[in-house]
């Protein structure tokens, strides 16, 4: 829209929040007549109508618009009042956005056992520092409400962003309690929900690969360097080279031929691929450099090396993705991506209009990918959830042998996709970004191969 045209229309909707409608619409009518009979004029006309779409003023704006004779006088005297500077005058008046009349919540859909609940979540602003989180079934009953005080955190510089991040928290945490079981009770009705005003931090036991550090910084650690490699005979003379003891071991669970039982690391640093020490020699979808293990302080980090495929990691908990990362379900590697902008489904500029079957509304996709990038099959998902398996699910690959029945499902709840692997028989992987603490018994996939990691205590000499 026109940038005069747009502050005139900024200025009218606070006129009318502000009770001044007849204000407004004499301002929405003359901008709209006084230039251009295009789109912008048409949005500022209808704008108009909705506040009063008897005014006399908007009948004239609408005359003169379509080139209808008349007497135009109020429309005239408006014209010649509401001036750029007039405008301006208004719109200094306005306030900026102020997190004082509280920040947007959430609303989301969750299924849980066949049937479909929504969550709420609501702030109240700095004046009444609290949220508020409802639970609604059977089309608004209210199962359970959740209240969370911030009144102590309203002095902090970045209380916006702190604020936003405990509303998806709590939000989070709702869907979470559900999915657990925790409202069975008070769903059939042998229980009293209420509301529970809440002091702790809320508990989403939800992860992000990368995120974990040795500072906490949220940042990856530095990268130790390599240590030199030992000589291969001692000099005469000299002290012996001390001998190196494995901090942990690598089992080969899956192998695409070549591999011993289990990799040992002679270093604290160890680089999986071909020109490293585990070199997965068969496996080709394994690079020269696919990933690095360093060890260091007693903590073992897993990091993903450019130029690779990349490495995979099993996750254990529920996982947060975001649009573009990948995971890995069976044989087959899989990205959460936005979905592209709708078409304009609006009619056109003559009498024929544009109709096309019902869409459901989605709120991501995930997308096949086949060897050498190409793009295989895609899936939307219904509203807010996506279920993949091999017999049941919105995504079915059932030529997979490593593929369960229902294998996971990802769900966006408060603007975040959340992956949940329903208990697999063989896993789901997410790729590493960055760095990411490993812990004993956790699962590495490079290509096809998958590596255990088992840490070991050291031994006398």
């Amino acid at each position: 829209m026109d940038p005069q045209r747009a502050a005139a229309l900024k200025a009218a909707k606070w006129l009318v929040t502000k009770g001044r409608g007849d204000e407004a619409v004499a301002l929405l009518a003359s901008w709209a007549a006084s230039g251009a009979n295009d789109e912008d004029g048409q949005e500022l006309m209808a704008e108009a109508l909705r506040v009063n779409p008897g005014a006399p003023i908007a009948r004239q704006a609408f005359e003169r618009m379509e080139s209808v004779p008349g007497d135009h006088r109020i429309l005239d005297g408006a014209i010649a009042f509401w001036t750029v500077e007039k405008i301006d005058e208004v719109v200094k008046q306005i306030p900026r956005p102020n997190f004082i009349r509280a920040q947007v919540g959430f609303n989301n859909n969750v299924k849980y056992k066949s049937h479909v609940y929504h969550i709420q979540t609501e702030d109240s602003g700095l004046d009444r520092p609290h949220l508020i989180t409802h639970l609604f079934a059977d089309g608004g009953r209210i199962i359970k409400s959740h209240k969370r005080s911030y009144a102590e955190h309203v002095t902090r510089d970045d209380i916006v962003p702190f604020v936003r991040q405990l509303m998806k928290a709590q939000h989070m945490e709702m869907a979470l309690m559900l999915r657990e079981g925790i409202f069975d009770e008070v769903i059939a009705g042998r229980a009293i929900g209420g509301l529970q005003n809440l002091e702790h931090p809320p508990r989403t036991d939800v992860k992000k690969l990368g995120q974990r550090t040795e500072d906490g910084t949220g940042g990856p650690p530095a990268v130790a360097p390599v240590p030199p490699a030992p000589p291969s005979a001692a000099v005469s003379g000299s002290a012996p080279t001390p001998r190196y003891y494995a901090p942990f071991r690598l089992h080969v669970e899956r192998t695409a031929g070549g591999d011993p039982a289990a990799y040992e690391p002679t270093s604290d640093t160890t680089l999986i691929g071909t020109a490293g020490e585990v070199k997965l020699p068969q496996d080709i979808f394994c690079h020269p450099r696919e990933a690095r293990l360093s060890f260091r302080d007693g903590r073992l980090w897993l990091t993903d090396l450019p130029d690779g495929n990349g490495v995979f990691l099993r996750i254990s908990h529920l996982t947060e993705l975001e649009p573009g990362d990948e995971f890995i379900v069976g044989d087959h590697l899989l990205r959460v991506e936005h979905n592209p902008e709708k078409y304009d489904d609006g009619p056109g500029p003559g009498p024929t209009y544009f109709y096309s079957s019902p869409k459901w509304s989605s709120a991501f996709r995930v997308s096949q990918i086949f060897e050498g990038g190409r793009l295989g099959s895609c899936c939307l998902a219904r509203g807010n959830y996506l279920q993949i398996g091999a017999e049941q699910g919105d995504l079915i690959l059932a030529r997979d042998p490593l593929v369960s029945a229902i294998h996971c499902n990802l769900e966006e709840q408060a603007g975040t996709i959340i992956l949940t692997d329903m208990q697999s028989r063989t896993g789901v992987f997410v790729r590493v970004k960055g760095e990411q603490e490993v812990l004993d018994g956790d699962e590495i996939l490079v290509g096809r191969t998958r590596l255990r990691v088992q840490f070991l205590e050291k031994h006398a000499a």
